[in-house]
């Protein structure tokens, strides 16, 4: 395959990458599908960190859309624009890395609920994965309703994806390597 397809071919793969990172964290502000913890600000530091939007999207997309762009220039694009390609996927690679970060830090802290004390907290924020080991402390998060699983699912989905955009920005680093340094592999057109 020549570096230029497989430019092509990372960059499509991200593009629904980027989407659900976006989606996972705009989901985030609206635990229990409504607006009220958002307004009321019970929401996670983990969450207004942006870590899907700002990591696994913006910094993902901008470099996506270029590696695509040298993916359609030719069969390999040209050693300038795969050197490039080579800085623009460091930059997706530093953004899923963030967005990995993030969403790690917000599943192992858990979710801020009002707990059965009656108090706004983060219940399991120094209690060593307790919530993800056993569901039984889910109970204590009592609004909004089930938090703990919202974030969790969330969350999870946000470290998978920001791992498989980290391996297809650094595939790209490779892929753009290789063509800088073997160059082009476009055929000749006869006309």
């Amino acid at each position: 395959m020549c570096t230029g397809k497989c430019s092509l071919f990372i960059a499509i793969s991200l593009y629904p990458l980027v989407l659900l990172s976006i989606i996972c964290n705009i989901l985030l502000f609206f635990p229990d599908w409504s607006t009220k913890a958002a307004k009321e600000g019970h929401i996670t530091d983990e969450v207004k960190y942006m870590g899907g939007f700002i990591g696994g999207g913006v910094l993902v997309l901008i470099p996506a859309l270029y590696i695509h762009l040298t993916g359609e220039q030719g069969c390999c694009a040209n050693r300038f624009g795969m050197f490039f390609s080579i800085i623009f996927a460091a930059v997706g690679a530093a953004g899923a890395v963030y967005s990995f970060i993030v969403a790690m830090l917000g599943f192992s802290n858990g979710p801020l609920c009002r707990t059965t004390a009656g108090k706004w907290e983060q219940p399991f924020l120094d209690r060593n994965l307790d919530h993800v080991k056993s569901s039984n402390f889910w109970t204590e998060c009592v609004e909004p309703k089930n938090v703990v699983q919202f974030n969790m699912g969330l969350f999870i989905t946000l470290m998978v994806a920001s791992v498989l955009q980290a391996l297809l920005c650094a595939s790209q680093v490779i892929n753009g390597l290789v063509g800088c340094i073997c160059g082009t592999c476009n055929d000749k057109q006869e006309a």
